[in-house]
């Protein structure tokens, strides 16, 4: 009993996961001196929480058969809001509480386009976003928002003097939605869309409804983000050279989240986060030009994807011998 829970933990993917990281990282290590340092253990952290936030909400999206790709862009237009209502004298707790809200008025326009239209979420999140884009602009002038240092004083906070603050908001959510996917009603029924969207309405699951829920989440944690990068830089920019989306995917995908739905879980989400800052960090340590980093995501994103597909065909080829075997025994009753 206790040698095949032994091999099942030593062959699933996490722990698979795992050892490509310590991997990653010992080459790294040996190559470069400074690489986990404590200055730069402290900085991959911050960089996990900003990807590991996003990746919560679009994973969960992803395990229920969607996807949003106007995260990034709610991340930016939530911390530049944030900051002009702080700016105009708005306490910091009220400013962000009307921002969440706002933001997440963004999911319900989302999922309105995409349960209710019938939208491809592909097209209907690409064209939200380059609304929240423009409007970011036009607000901002597309200048920098400054926010003062009192306003945010937890951002740069250091827990036991090791773990940023954002970093542990981050391992507290993971924790959370980690619960609800696996230990819920809800979280099964998220499962039950994304694998399956006929069978999950022949249960009387409502998909719009789950879909709503989870748009609204993703807003809601992709303008926690920008909330939290504010609280860190002191300042709101209504541009950014980080592609938090993409990063959050190819994290969630390489930590086993399936691309078409009704697979993968958070403890898998946060080895991929983990996995791909530790990548994008070491990287960085060498100085190498910015556009390197670009090509690196790009293949890891390629790499999760092709991984992720010849997945899927295994479980649909599982399935199918499932129900062959099953169709047997039913001939021979």
């Amino acid at each position: 009993m206790i040698r095949s829970k032994f091999r099942r933990i030593i062959k699933s993917k996490e722990m698979i996961l795992i050892i490509i990281s310590v991997l990653i990282i010992i080459v790294f290590r040996l190559t470069n001196r400074y690489f986990l340092s404590r200055g730069s253990l402290s900085g991959i952290m911050v960089a996990m929480s900003g990807t590991g936030i996003i990746a919560i909400g679009i994973g969960s999206l992803l395990i229920g058969g969607s996807i949003d790709l106007s995260a990034s862009q709610v991340c930016l237009f939530s911390g530049v809001i944030c900051a002009l209502m702080i700016k105009a004298g708005i306490p910091w707790g009220i400013a962000i509480i009307l921002t969440l809200i706002i933001c997440a008025c963004i999911g319900v326009i989302n999922a309105f386009f995409i349960s209710k239209l019938n939208m491809m979420p592909f097209i209907a999140t690409i064209a939200v976003a380059n609304v929240v884009a423009g409007i970011t602009l036009f607000l901002t002038n597309a200048q920098n928002v400054p926010v003062p240092l009192e306003s945010f004083w937890w951002g740069g906070k250091m827990l036991l003097g090791i773990f940023p603050v954002p970093f542990i908001i981050m391992v507290a959510l993971m924790l959370l939605y980690g619960f609800i996917l696996s230990k819920t009603q809800f979280g099964r029924n998220i499962y039950l869309v994304g694998g399956n969207m006929q069978a999950a309405r022949l249960v009387g699951v409502k998909p719009a409804k789950i879909r709503l829920i989870l748009y609204v989440n993703s807003s809601v944690l992709a303008a926690l983000t920008g909330i939290v990068i504010v609280s860190r830089m002191q300042s709101a920019s209504p541009q950014s050279q980080s592609d938090y989306q993409t990063q959050a995917i190819t994290a969630a995908i390489l930590g086993g989240i399936s691309f078409t739905g009704g697979a993968g879980g958070m403890t898998g989400c946060f080895i991929g986060v983990m996995l791909f800052s530790f990548f994008n960090n070491g990287l960085s340590s060498f100085a190498l030009d910015a556009f390197w980093s670009l090509i690196a995501s790009g293949i890891l994103l390629i790499i999760a994807l092709t991984v992720d597909f010849f997945n899927e065909r295994s479980r649909e080829k599982m399935l199918k011998t499932k129900r062959s075997v099953s169709d047997v025994k039913r001939e021979g009753v």
